[in-house]
């Protein structure tokens, strides 16, 4: 059973342009610890933030933003704003030719052709192959950002284009990494599912046909955040390297130094 996490000790903003915005502060580690507020933040993209947006932002001392979108996420979207002496850290975790021709369809497809991709269980299995592939092929990325995070990178905040499946993960194998428990490393992941957090879905026709019910039933498993997706990812971690600790130490070549660093940087407490 998923656990009731940990209420922040302030009241979450509800920023205007960027979705799916939160600090996971408060997350409990396995050994009595918790993820320290205020150092490690999560959300979509921050291309249309608003000036107030920028400014909330900006308060929060951020040293790095990593952003996980690729070339086509970041033509579709815009760039993030800039935010005065902040690093950015464009680390895609997705190819835009893997699949291009399938997102055309998602945007462009009318209901028979989306049938054809996402009807029976396809479009959810498309998700849980992406999760699998990203834990197996994107371990020289993710060694990146915890060796980065090990040494300066705090307060950092990790972003994708709706901040659910490649900073969803990003933000799961630091927490693993730190020993947060699996239980709220996966409540925090469904929060993606809140009403406010959700990606505005973009379709090439905004019609109420190309919106319909049916249409936005058939897309749903592309834009939710499901527990079988995450599950996928621990258990690709598990057939691969044969449990957590051999895949963060030969997975991802973080040191026993590395890990202490990263503890202290992001946990208070054990």
């Amino acid at each position: 059973m998923t656990q009731q996490l940990p209420q922040a000790p302030s009241t979450e903003p509800r920023l205007a342009g960027v979705r799916n915005f939160r600090d996971v502060g408060g997350l409990p580690t396995v050994d009595g610890g918790q993820v320290r507020h205020g150092r490690l933040f999560r959300s979509g993209h921050l291309a249309h933030a608003t000036e107030s947006d920028a400014a909330f932002l900006a308060s929060l001392g951020l040293h790095t933003i990593f952003d996980f979108r690729n070339a086509a996420d970041q033509r579709l979207e815009g760039p993030d704003v800039e935010l005065p002496g902040v690093r950015n850290v464009n680390l895609p975790l997705s190819d835009p030719a893997d699949g291009a021709e399938f997102w055309k369809m998602v945007r462009d497809g009318n209901l028979d052709q989306l049938k054809s991709i996402l009807a029976d269980g396809k479009g959810a299995g498309r998700m849980i192959a992406s999760y699998r592939m990203i834990i197996k092929e994107r371990t020289a990325e993710h060694s990146r950002v915890l060796h980065a995070l090990a040494e300066d990178s705090v307060p950092a905040l990790m972003h994708c284009a709706a901040g659910k499946d490649r900073a969803g993960l990003s933000i799961a194998v630091t927490l693993l990494a730190v020993g947060v428990e699996r239980d709220a490393i996966e409540a925090d992941y469904l929060k993606s599912n809140d009403p406010h957090r959700r990606y505005k879905v973009k379709r090439g026709d905004d019609s109420p046909e190309a919106m319909s019910a049916e249409v936005m039933e058939l897309l749903s498993p592309l834009f939710d955040a499901r527990a079988a997706y995450l599950s996928a990812a621990f258990e690709t971690i598990e057939e691969t390297w044969g449990g957590t600790e051999k895949y963060l130490s030969k997975g991802l070549g973080l040191s026993a130094e590395t890990r202490e660093r990263l503890r202290e940087r992001l946990v208070d407490g054990s």
